[in-house]
């Protein structure tokens, strides 16, 4: 019997420590897309900026992939591999935030305007590679994980772009102290560690392509024609899974950069902690608090990868029941910071990546274990209409928790079924074309949505935008300085309510209607699906009846 040869990728190890490596860069740009929202009080007070100049500054991220962007870099990927396209991509992703850092410090110029317009051309190159960057770490797990643990793998990737984003909403502020230039710098610089942990991967990927070498794996691959392209855009679950991805991230990400504001505004959350309500941790409260959303994170991939280390049913109960009661003692023994996080805006807002934190290594194990994606995404979709339900027309407080709880499950549920789902519809040598248009048409809604929601909150609040104006205006005449007028600000509007709160309800609800268009874009996936037969509800591995009807095929020919 032929020995078949063993490759770097056989190895449980191997793929998990690239897992990590590749997740890095994940981490690290989820951070620096979300961070802004836990600091966007302060800009407003600090920098004198709107409602939609913040939403504009987010919005520039996504107009060069409004344009075609992330299907160039796509082709691009297809065609010249994963090494060559991190390093490109990665490297722009970089230079987009060490300019944006630039902008905010007042490097070239003390000018806001001017400040802002670097800021805006930092988030634009940034933008430019972190969408290619996504693509490429998808394309890389696919190429390690297919055949093994696919689903969870990309769940667990998207865990840490989940925690990236949680640690940058809950702790930009602590890390500014006050001032918005730290919290760019710090938010910049973990984007130069991804990369340079992305360097460090590529010698496995080397090694890997050496030992595979001859196999049917890279013998499969093809130049790119435009008419793959065309091909893809005209498949019906390819349409409904794409259309699904815009409107399903549109509903969440743009909501993302608000929610903190929101919370302070809508619920009377602080926008800063008192002391007692932080860890210390080597003498640092930023790395205290940084060590809270970590364990948390651990304890979600336990729950998902201990277990499963044992084969009894016995072994697989008491192990749970160990880690949840560990899970159990870490949260009482932290109530009482808890308790003053939950009612702090940017910590509570955390809520929504922390739940997809603690969630989507669980629902990726699902996905592979029983299938079902189609039918998972249509819960998520129901979940964010529930969500911005709750966050919108109702002003009861309970309700808001369960909103923030059920978004975060809903930002689990979705994209641990619909990535995974990806690699079943389009063929493993043209991934990197499909998810490129994905993210292409997912930004198109994010540049409307970014820029939109502020757009309407200072529409639907003309009162607080004039009076923000006057109170600046007449702070500027006394000779303040910009931290003094963005202190006295926060304290007319939080404290003494002399300057009026921004009103949600209008731009949040806008989002309802968003989360009613996923469920039936979902809906009209699985129905498609069956047409198809592409198996989006069998489990990983299982073999669809679009491939055994090509299997019979083959078998008479």
């Amino acid at each position: 019997m032929e020995q078949i040869k063993k490759t770097l990728k056989d190895s449980a190890a191997m793929r998990w420590l690239v897992l990590i490596l590749i997740s890095g860069l994940t981490f690290s740009t989820y951070w620096f897309q979300d961070f802004f929202s836990g600091i966007k009080p302060l800009m407003i007070s600090e920098m004198g900026i709107s409602s939609s100049q913040f939403g504009t500054l987010i919005q520039w991220t996504t107009w060069a992939n409004v344009f075609g962007m992330i299907i160039i870099g796509g082709i691009i990927l297809d065609n010249w591999g994963i090494r060559r396209t991190g390093i490109v991509f990665g490297a722009l992703a970089t230079l987009g935030a060490a300019l944006t850092a630039m902008g905010a410090a007042g490097t070239f110029t003390d000018d806001m305007d001017s400040r802002m317009w670097t800021m805006m051309i930092g988030r634009l190159l940034f933008g430019s590679g972190l969408e290619v960057v996504c693509v490429i770490a998808m394309r890389t797990i696919v190429k390690w994980f297919k055949g093994y643990e696919l689903a969870l793998a990309m769940a667990i990737n998207m865990g840490f772009g989940r925690l990236g984003s949680t640690l940058g909403q809950a702790l930009s502020i602590d890390i500014g102290g006050g001032v918005v230039s730290p919290a760019v710098n710090f938010a910049a610089t973990l984007i130069g560690i991804g990369l340079l942990m992305f360097l460090i991967y590529i010698m496995f990927d080397v090694k890997l392509d050496k030992q595979m070498k001859g196999s049917a794996d890279l013998e499969d691959e093809e130049p790119f024609r435009f008419s793959d392209l065309i091909k893809l855009v005209t498949n019906r679950s390819f349409i409904f899974i794409a259309l699904l991805c815009v409107t399903f991230y549109s509903a969440v990400f743009p909501f993302m950069q608000y929610a903190p504001d929101l919370l302070i505004n809508k619920f009377d959350f602080t926008f800063e902690l008192p002391e007692s309500a932080t860890v210390t941790l080597f003498g640092s409260d930023t790395l205290g608090n940084a060590s809270i959303f970590i364990g948390l994170f651990i304890f979600a991939l336990a729950v998902t990868l201990v277990p499963a280390r044992f084969k009894n049913k016995q072994g697989k109960t008491i192990s749970l029941l160990i880690i949840l009661g560990l899970f159990a003692l870490f949260i009482y023994s932290l109530r009482d910071v808890f308790s003053l996080w939950l009612t702090n805006g940017p910590k509570t807002a955390s809520l929504i990546p922390l739940g997809s934190i603690l969630f989507t290594p669980i629902f990726g194990k699902i996905v592979d274990a029983k299938g079902k994606a189609a039918s998972l995404m249509i819960l998520g979709a129901s979940l964010l209409i529930f969500a911005h339900l709750t966050l919108s027309i109702f002003d009861n407080v309970i309700l808001g928790y369960l909103g923030l709880l059920s978004l975060g499950i809903a930002f689990s549920l979705v994209p641990a079924a619909m990535w995974p789902s990806v690699s079943k519809i389009v063929a493993e040598n043209r991934l990197g074309t499909a998810y490129a248009t994905m993210f292409t048409v997912q930004n198109w809604g994010l540049n409307l949505f970014f820029w939109g929601i502020g757009w309407v909150l200072d529409q639907a609040n003309p009162a607080v935008v004039a009076k923000l104006d006057e109170v600046r205006k007449q702070l500027k005449a006394k000779d303040l300085s910009n931290l003094e007028i963005s202190e006295k600000i926060r304290e007319m509007q939080f404290v003494t309510g002399e300057i009026p709160v921004f009103n949600y309800t209008t731009p949040i609800l806008m989002l309802v209607g968003l989360g009613v268009i996923a469920m039936f874009l979902a809906f009209m996936l699985k129905r498609a699906d069956k047409k198809q037969g592409y198996g989006l509800e069998l489990p990983s591995g299982a073999q669809s009846p679009r491939e055994m009807e090509a299997e019979e095929r083959a078998n008479i020919e």
